[in-house]
Protein backbone atom coordinates (compact mmCIF):
# COMPACT_ATOMS: atom_id res chain seq x y z
CA UNK A 1 0.00 0.00 0.00
CA UNK A 2 1.53 3.32 -0.99
CA UNK A 3 0.64 6.89 -1.66
CA UNK A 4 1.98 9.71 -3.78
CA UNK A 5 3.27 12.44 -1.47
CA UNK A 6 4.53 14.71 -4.26
CA UNK A 7 3.40 18.36 -4.00
CA UNK A 8 0.85 18.82 -6.76
CA UNK A 9 2.53 21.79 -8.46
CA UNK A 10 6.17 20.57 -8.73
CA UNK A 11 5.85 18.63 -11.98
CA UNK A 12 8.25 16.00 -10.58
CA UNK A 13 7.62 12.26 -10.93
CA UNK A 14 5.74 10.71 -7.99
CA UNK A 15 7.60 9.35 -5.00
CA UNK A 16 5.89 6.21 -3.75
CA UNK A 17 5.99 5.84 0.02
CA UNK A 18 4.63 2.75 1.81
CA UNK A 19 1.88 3.20 4.37
CA UNK A 20 4.26 1.78 6.99
CA UNK A 21 6.64 4.68 6.34
CA UNK A 22 3.84 7.21 6.74
CA UNK A 23 2.83 5.67 10.06
CA UNK A 24 6.48 5.72 11.14
CA UNK A 25 6.69 9.41 10.32
CA UNK A 26 3.61 10.00 12.45
CA UNK A 27 5.28 8.33 15.41
CA UNK A 28 8.56 10.23 14.99
CA UNK A 29 6.79 13.52 14.31
CA UNK A 30 4.53 13.41 17.33
CA UNK A 31 1.37 12.66 15.37
CA UNK A 32 0.87 9.28 17.03
CA UNK A 33 -1.88 10.50 19.32
CA UNK A 34 -5.26 9.60 17.93
CA UNK A 35 -7.66 12.42 17.13
CA UNK A 36 -10.80 13.10 19.12
CA UNK A 37 -14.09 11.98 17.54
CA UNK A 38 -17.23 14.07 17.95
CA UNK A 39 -20.47 13.07 16.25
CA UNK A 40 -24.10 14.05 15.96
CA UNK A 41 -27.25 12.69 14.34
CA UNK A 42 -30.53 14.13 13.11
CA UNK A 43 -33.41 12.69 11.10
CA UNK A 44 -37.00 13.12 9.98
CA UNK A 45 -38.99 10.09 8.84
CA UNK A 46 -41.55 9.91 6.05
CA UNK A 47 -41.58 6.16 5.37
CA UNK A 48 -39.51 5.04 8.35
CA UNK A 49 -37.04 3.09 6.21
CA UNK A 50 -33.80 4.89 7.18
CA UNK A 51 -31.56 3.31 9.83
CA UNK A 52 -28.17 4.34 11.15
CA UNK A 53 -25.35 2.76 13.13
CA UNK A 54 -22.94 4.50 15.53
CA UNK A 55 -20.13 2.50 17.16
CA UNK A 56 -17.55 5.00 18.46
CA UNK A 57 -15.56 2.58 20.66
CA UNK A 58 -14.84 -0.55 18.63
CA UNK A 59 -11.64 -2.46 19.44
CA UNK A 60 -9.44 -4.12 16.85
CA UNK A 61 -7.75 -6.10 19.64
CA UNK A 62 -10.15 -7.12 22.46
CA UNK A 63 -9.20 -5.44 25.71
CA UNK A 64 -6.64 -3.10 24.11
CA UNK A 65 -7.90 0.48 24.22
CA UNK A 66 -5.06 1.65 21.97
CA UNK A 67 -6.58 -0.40 19.12
CA UNK A 68 -9.84 1.53 19.13
CA UNK A 69 -11.64 2.64 15.98
CA UNK A 70 -15.06 4.10 15.20
CA UNK A 71 -17.79 3.00 12.81
CA UNK A 72 -20.65 5.07 11.40
CA UNK A 73 -23.21 3.89 8.85
CA UNK A 74 -26.48 4.77 7.18
CA UNK A 75 -28.91 2.29 5.60
CA UNK A 76 -31.71 3.66 3.42
CA UNK A 77 -34.24 0.90 2.85
CA UNK A 78 -36.80 0.55 0.08
CA UNK A 79 -39.81 -1.76 -0.36
CA UNK A 80 -39.81 -2.31 3.38
CA UNK A 81 -37.32 -2.20 6.25
CA UNK A 82 -36.14 -5.82 6.40
CA UNK A 83 -32.92 -5.39 4.40
CA UNK A 84 -31.96 -2.17 6.20
CA UNK A 85 -32.49 -3.74 9.63
CA UNK A 86 -30.58 -6.88 8.63
CA UNK A 87 -27.63 -4.87 7.28
CA UNK A 88 -27.51 -2.70 10.39
CA UNK A 89 -27.37 -5.80 12.60
CA UNK A 90 -24.92 -7.92 10.59
CA UNK A 91 -22.77 -5.92 8.15
CA UNK A 92 -20.08 -4.83 10.61
CA UNK A 93 -19.76 -8.36 12.04
CA UNK A 94 -19.27 -9.78 8.55
CA UNK A 95 -16.61 -7.18 7.75
CA UNK A 96 -14.70 -7.94 10.96
CA UNK A 97 -14.92 -11.70 10.42
CA UNK A 98 -13.12 -11.24 7.08
CA UNK A 99 -10.05 -9.72 8.79
CA UNK A 100 -7.37 -12.12 10.08
CA UNK A 101 -6.83 -12.17 13.82
CA UNK A 102 -3.61 -10.95 15.41
CA UNK A 103 -2.49 -8.53 12.72
CA UNK A 104 -1.00 -5.10 13.41
CA UNK A 105 -2.53 -1.74 12.60
CA UNK A 106 -0.71 -1.28 9.29
CA UNK A 107 -1.90 -4.66 7.98
CA UNK A 108 -5.38 -4.03 9.39
CA UNK A 109 -5.67 -0.83 7.38
CA UNK A 110 -4.37 -2.54 4.25
CA UNK A 111 -6.77 -5.48 4.69
CA UNK A 112 -9.82 -3.36 5.49
CA UNK A 113 -10.86 -2.50 1.88
CA UNK A 114 -10.95 -6.17 0.90
CA UNK A 115 -12.78 -7.09 4.13
CA UNK A 116 -15.41 -4.44 3.40
CA UNK A 117 -16.12 -5.97 -0.01
CA UNK A 118 -16.37 -9.45 1.54
CA UNK A 119 -18.63 -8.15 4.31
CA UNK A 120 -21.06 -6.50 1.90
CA UNK A 121 -21.25 -9.64 -0.24
CA UNK A 122 -21.73 -11.93 2.77
CA UNK A 123 -24.48 -9.68 4.17
CA UNK A 124 -26.32 -9.74 0.84
CA UNK A 125 -26.01 -13.53 0.52
CA UNK A 126 -27.22 -14.13 4.06
CA UNK A 127 -30.18 -11.79 3.69
CA UNK A 128 -31.24 -13.39 0.43
CA UNK A 129 -31.09 -16.82 2.06
CA UNK A 130 -32.89 -15.87 5.26
CA UNK A 131 -35.13 -13.24 3.75
CA UNK A 132 -36.17 -15.02 0.58
CA UNK A 133 -39.78 -14.06 1.15
CA UNK A 134 -38.85 -10.36 1.38
CA UNK A 135 -38.35 -8.09 -1.60
CA UNK A 136 -36.84 -5.18 0.30
CA UNK A 137 -33.41 -3.75 -0.35
CA UNK A 138 -31.19 -1.09 1.14
CA UNK A 139 -28.37 1.27 0.37
CA UNK A 140 -25.42 0.99 2.74
CA UNK A 141 -22.69 3.49 3.50
CA UNK A 142 -20.22 2.24 6.11
CA UNK A 143 -17.44 4.51 7.41
CA UNK A 144 -14.49 3.27 9.50
CA UNK A 145 -12.37 5.89 11.27
CA UNK A 146 -9.04 4.67 12.68
CA UNK A 147 -6.86 7.55 13.81
CA UNK A 148 -6.44 9.89 10.85
CA UNK A 149 -7.38 7.19 8.32
CA UNK A 150 -10.94 7.06 6.98
CA UNK A 151 -12.21 4.10 4.95
CA UNK A 152 -15.63 4.26 3.29
CA UNK A 153 -17.58 1.52 1.50
CA UNK A 154 -20.97 2.16 -0.10
CA UNK A 155 -23.67 0.84 -2.37
CA UNK A 156 -26.59 2.96 -3.51
CA UNK A 157 -26.94 6.71 -3.13
CA UNK A 158 -26.39 7.48 0.56
CA UNK A 159 -23.39 9.75 0.25
CA UNK A 160 -20.38 10.52 2.46
CA UNK A 161 -18.45 13.75 1.98
CA UNK A 162 -15.32 15.13 3.64
CA UNK A 163 -15.02 18.80 4.49
CA UNK A 164 -11.29 19.10 5.17
CA UNK A 165 -9.65 21.97 7.01
CA UNK A 166 -8.10 23.42 3.86
CA UNK A 167 -11.57 24.17 2.49
CA UNK A 168 -11.85 21.29 0.01
CA UNK A 169 -15.15 19.38 -0.06
CA UNK A 170 -14.57 15.87 -1.43
CA UNK A 171 -16.85 12.98 -2.28
CA UNK A 172 -15.78 9.75 -0.60
CA UNK A 173 -18.56 7.72 -2.24
CA UNK A 174 -20.00 7.20 -5.71
CA UNK A 175 -23.75 7.41 -6.36
CA UNK A 176 -25.03 4.21 -7.94
CA UNK A 177 -28.04 5.79 -9.60
CA UNK A 178 -28.63 4.66 -13.15
CA UNK A 179 -29.86 8.12 -14.09
CA UNK A 180 -26.51 9.76 -13.33
CA UNK A 181 -23.93 6.95 -13.52
CA UNK A 182 -22.97 6.16 -17.11
CA UNK A 183 -20.54 3.40 -16.13
CA UNK A 184 -23.23 1.55 -14.18
CA UNK A 185 -25.71 1.80 -17.07
CA UNK A 186 -23.09 0.30 -19.36
CA UNK A 187 -22.33 -2.46 -16.87
CA UNK A 188 -25.99 -3.44 -16.52
CA UNK A 189 -26.70 -3.49 -20.25
CA UNK A 190 -23.45 -5.34 -21.02
CA UNK A 191 -24.54 -8.01 -18.53
CA UNK A 192 -27.85 -8.50 -20.33
CA UNK A 193 -30.08 -6.24 -18.26
CA UNK A 194 -32.31 -3.50 -19.61
CA UNK A 195 -32.24 0.15 -18.57
CA UNK A 196 -35.25 2.33 -19.25
CA UNK A 197 -37.94 4.49 -17.74
CA UNK A 198 -41.34 3.37 -16.52
CA UNK A 199 -43.54 2.86 -19.55
CA UNK A 200 -47.18 3.87 -19.11
CA UNK A 201 -50.09 2.92 -21.30
CA UNK A 202 -49.76 4.68 -24.59
CA UNK A 203 -45.98 4.43 -24.61
CA UNK A 204 -45.27 7.47 -22.45
CA UNK A 205 -42.10 7.10 -20.37
CA UNK A 206 -41.81 8.76 -16.98
CA UNK A 207 -39.51 8.88 -13.97
CA UNK A 208 -35.81 8.06 -13.58
CA UNK A 209 -33.94 5.34 -15.44
CA UNK A 210 -34.47 1.92 -13.91
CA UNK A 211 -33.05 -1.58 -14.25
CA UNK A 212 -35.42 -4.22 -15.59
CA UNK A 213 -36.55 -6.67 -14.37
CA UNK A 214 -37.50 -5.17 -11.04
CA UNK A 215 -37.58 -1.50 -11.91
CA UNK A 216 -34.95 -0.41 -9.36
CA UNK A 217 -33.33 2.96 -10.06
CA UNK A 218 -30.15 1.92 -8.20
CA UNK A 219 -27.58 -0.41 -9.74
CA UNK A 220 -26.07 -1.61 -6.43
CA UNK A 221 -27.72 -2.50 -3.14
CA UNK A 222 -28.03 -5.13 -0.43
CA UNK A 223 -31.14 -7.30 -0.75
CA UNK A 224 -33.61 -6.81 -3.62
CA UNK A 225 -34.02 -10.54 -4.19
CA UNK A 226 -36.58 -9.94 -6.93
CA UNK A 227 -34.51 -7.82 -9.32
CA UNK A 228 -32.05 -10.38 -10.66
CA UNK A 229 -28.29 -10.55 -10.91
CA UNK A 230 -27.78 -7.12 -12.47
CA UNK A 231 -28.11 -5.35 -9.11
CA UNK A 232 -24.92 -6.18 -7.18
CA UNK A 233 -23.81 -5.66 -3.55
CA UNK A 234 -20.20 -4.79 -4.47
CA UNK A 235 -19.31 -1.50 -2.74
CA UNK A 236 -17.24 1.37 -3.98
CA UNK A 237 -14.35 1.58 -1.48
CA UNK A 238 -12.18 4.59 -0.75
CA UNK A 239 -9.50 5.08 1.90
CA UNK A 240 -7.92 8.44 2.71
CA UNK A 241 -5.59 9.80 5.36
CA UNK A 242 -6.38 13.20 6.84
CA UNK A 243 -3.81 15.78 7.79
CA UNK A 244 -3.28 16.51 11.49
CA UNK A 245 -5.75 19.39 11.13
CA UNK A 246 -8.56 16.84 10.85
CA UNK A 247 -11.86 17.29 9.06
CA UNK A 248 -15.60 16.74 9.08
CA UNK A 249 -17.54 13.85 7.57
CA UNK A 250 -21.17 14.27 6.56
CA UNK A 251 -22.91 10.93 5.95
CA UNK A 252 -26.51 11.18 4.82
CA UNK A 253 -29.31 9.44 2.96
CA UNK A 254 -30.60 10.75 -0.37
CA UNK A 255 -33.23 12.80 1.42
CA UNK A 256 -30.37 15.22 2.08
CA UNK A 257 -28.58 14.97 -1.27
CA UNK A 258 -31.74 15.36 -3.35
CA UNK A 259 -32.10 18.77 -1.71
CA UNK A 260 -28.52 19.94 -1.17
CA UNK A 261 -25.26 19.74 -3.05
CA UNK A 262 -22.22 18.47 -1.20
CA UNK A 263 -20.80 21.97 -0.94
CA UNK A 264 -24.04 23.49 0.36
CA UNK A 265 -24.39 20.78 3.01
CA UNK A 266 -20.84 21.41 4.22
CA UNK A 267 -21.25 25.18 4.18
CA UNK A 268 -24.56 25.04 6.07
CA UNK A 269 -22.93 23.70 9.23
CA UNK A 270 -19.33 24.89 9.29
CA UNK A 271 -17.99 25.90 12.66
CA UNK A 272 -20.84 24.30 14.59
CA UNK A 273 -20.66 21.33 17.00
CA UNK A 274 -21.45 18.02 15.33
CA UNK A 275 -24.86 17.51 16.96
CA UNK A 276 -26.08 20.96 15.98
CA UNK A 277 -24.47 20.62 12.55
CA UNK A 278 -26.45 17.47 11.77
CA UNK A 279 -29.69 19.18 12.77
CA UNK A 280 -28.95 22.21 10.60
CA UNK A 281 -28.15 20.07 7.55
CA UNK A 282 -31.49 18.29 7.92
CA UNK A 283 -33.27 21.58 8.54
CA UNK A 284 -31.74 23.12 5.42
CA UNK A 285 -32.71 20.10 3.30
CA UNK A 286 -36.30 20.27 4.55
CA UNK A 287 -36.42 24.01 3.98
CA UNK A 288 -35.23 23.51 0.41
CA UNK A 289 -37.37 20.55 -0.66
CA UNK A 290 -39.78 19.66 2.12
CA UNK A 291 -40.14 16.19 3.63
CA UNK A 292 -40.34 14.13 0.43
CA UNK A 293 -38.31 11.20 1.71
CA UNK A 294 -36.71 9.88 4.87
CA UNK A 295 -33.98 12.36 5.73
CA UNK A 296 -31.07 11.19 7.89
CA UNK A 297 -27.71 12.82 8.59
CA UNK A 298 -24.64 11.87 10.62
CA UNK A 299 -21.88 14.43 11.19
CA UNK A 300 -18.51 13.16 12.40
CA UNK A 301 -15.70 15.52 13.41
CA UNK A 302 -12.15 14.17 13.44
CA UNK A 303 -10.10 16.73 15.32
CA UNK A 304 -6.79 17.07 17.17
CA UNK A 305 -7.13 16.22 20.84
CA UNK A 306 -5.99 19.72 21.82
CA UNK A 307 -9.01 21.24 20.04
CA UNK A 308 -12.48 21.02 21.53
CA UNK A 309 -14.17 21.89 18.24
CA UNK A 310 -13.40 22.58 14.61
CA UNK A 311 -12.38 26.10 13.55
CA UNK A 312 -15.22 28.37 12.54
CA UNK A 313 -14.12 28.17 8.92
CA UNK A 314 -11.40 26.42 6.91
CA UNK A 315 -8.05 28.13 6.93
CA UNK A 316 -8.07 28.53 3.16
CA UNK A 317 -10.78 28.79 0.54
CA UNK A 318 -14.24 27.93 1.81
CA UNK A 319 -15.92 27.29 -1.49
CA UNK A 320 -13.45 25.08 -3.29
CA UNK A 321 -15.12 21.82 -4.36
CA UNK A 322 -13.42 18.73 -5.71
CA UNK A 323 -15.55 15.83 -6.91
CA UNK A 324 -13.93 12.39 -6.85
CA UNK A 325 -15.89 10.75 -9.63
CA UNK A 326 -16.19 7.03 -10.40
CA UNK A 327 -13.07 5.59 -11.97
CA UNK A 328 -11.48 2.16 -12.11
CA UNK A 329 -7.96 1.72 -10.82
CA UNK A 330 -5.54 -1.12 -11.45
CA UNK A 331 -4.47 -1.42 -7.82
CA UNK A 332 -5.29 -4.77 -6.28
CA UNK A 333 -5.70 -5.84 -2.69
CA UNK A 334 -2.40 -7.73 -2.73
CA UNK A 335 -0.58 -4.47 -2.10
CA UNK A 336 0.75 -3.63 -5.58
CA UNK A 337 0.96 0.17 -5.59
CA UNK A 338 -0.54 2.55 -8.10
CA UNK A 339 0.05 6.17 -8.78
CA UNK A 340 -2.39 7.69 -6.31
CA UNK A 341 -3.53 11.26 -6.12
CA UNK A 342 -3.63 13.85 -3.38
CA UNK A 343 -6.88 15.54 -2.38
CA UNK A 344 -5.96 18.88 -0.88
CA UNK A 345 -4.09 18.04 2.33
CA UNK A 346 -5.72 14.60 2.36
CA UNK A 347 -3.66 11.67 1.13
CA UNK A 348 -5.55 9.15 -1.00
CA UNK A 349 -4.46 5.65 -0.02
CA UNK A 350 -6.89 3.48 -1.95
CA UNK A 351 -9.90 3.65 -4.27
CA UNK A 352 -11.67 0.90 -6.17
CA UNK A 353 -15.17 0.88 -7.59
CA UNK A 354 -15.25 -2.06 -9.99
CA UNK A 355 -18.32 -4.26 -9.81
CA UNK A 356 -16.04 -7.23 -10.57
CA UNK A 357 -14.44 -7.19 -7.11
CA UNK A 358 -16.52 -10.15 -5.96
CA UNK A 359 -14.99 -12.37 -8.62
CA UNK A 360 -11.48 -11.04 -8.08
CA UNK A 361 -11.17 -10.87 -4.33
CA UNK A 362 -13.93 -12.81 -2.53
Amino acid sequence: MATDIRPRDTGLPPTMVPLATLIGRELRGGKSEKPAIRYGHAAFAKRGEDYFLVRPDCLRVPGDASSSFSVFAIFDGHNGVSAAVFAKEHLLDHVMSAIPQGIGREEWLQTLPRALVAGFVKTDIDFQRKGKFYTSGTTATLVVVDGWTVTVASVGDSRCILDSQDGVVSLLTVDHRLEENTEERERVTASGGEVGRLNLCGGKEIGPLRCWPGGLCLSRSIGDTDVGEFIVPIPHVKQVKLSSAGGRLIIASDGIWDALSSELAAKACRGLPAELAAKLVVKEALRTSGLKDDTTCLVVDIIPTDHTHLPLSPRKQQNKFKSLLFRKKSQNFSGKPNKLSSVGSVEELFEEGSAMLEERYC
